[in-house]
């Protein structure tokens, strides 16, 4: 059973695209890659290893779960970033307390992204990027090309290679995903930290 989708396109064009396999499998993998790359870990990956199961024993069609994976995660990332930016940042710099440190380590979380963009767009939450206020015309690009990286790769691998060894890839990535803003996290205590001490001292 499959399900089909319609597209009106400027002209009056109709263009009509059969999607193979059931359409549960495709909307749920997108929804939960859109909840992954919101900032939610976990469903994402475990969804699409599932159907990409599913797609080497002919239920779905791997191409087709890799572009509605990736559109999930792209429109997930985006909203995540947007969730960073407007809300993300003004809670972290909220209140008197180490305010200073806590704004120093906002800067060099923007050096961070400003140098390692896609990589770090790759491996840590999207509304950390939203915090380090990370511009639109790098995030949006670097989102989608993460997003793309992210489903092809989980995608792929469970085709061939099975939930054995994905699962350590996805182990791996969900360790990143927590480790690096714990990271930032340590890096702001610290500053604040040692700046008790220096005015302490003084």
């Amino acid at each position: 059973m499959g399900v089909r989708w319609l597209r009106v396109l400027p002209f009056g064009i109709h263009l009509h695209h059969h999607f193979h396999g059931y359409a549960g499998g495709y909307v749920g993998v997108g929804v939960a890659a859109l909840l992954s790359w919101a900032g939610l870990p976990g469903p994402g990956e475990a969804a699409l290893i599932t159907a990409a199961v599913f797609a080497a024993h002919g239920h779905l069609d791997l191409v087709e779960l890799i572009l509605v994976a990736w559109a999930g995660a792209t429109v997930g990332g985006v909203a995540g970033w947007i969730v960073g930016l407007k809300g993300g940042r003004a809670i972290v710099t909220a209140g008197r307390p180490a305010r200073r440190a806590r704004l120093h380590a906002l800067e060099r979380g923007e050096r961070f992204y400003a140098r390692f963009g896609l990589v770090a767009v790759l491996f840590t939450p999207s509304w950390l990027a939203g915090v380090v206020r990370m511009r639109s015309s790098r995030y949006l690009p670097a989102n989608a090309i993460a997003a793309l990286l992210w489903s092809a790769g989980y995608a792929v691998a469970a085709y061939f290679a099975g939930p054995p060894v994905v699962e350590q890839v996805r182990d791996l990535g969900s360790k990143l995903f927590v480790i690096v803003p714990a990271v930032v996290v340590l890096v702001v205590a610290g500053e604040a930290f040692r700046r008790r001490r220096h005015r302490a001292v003084h």
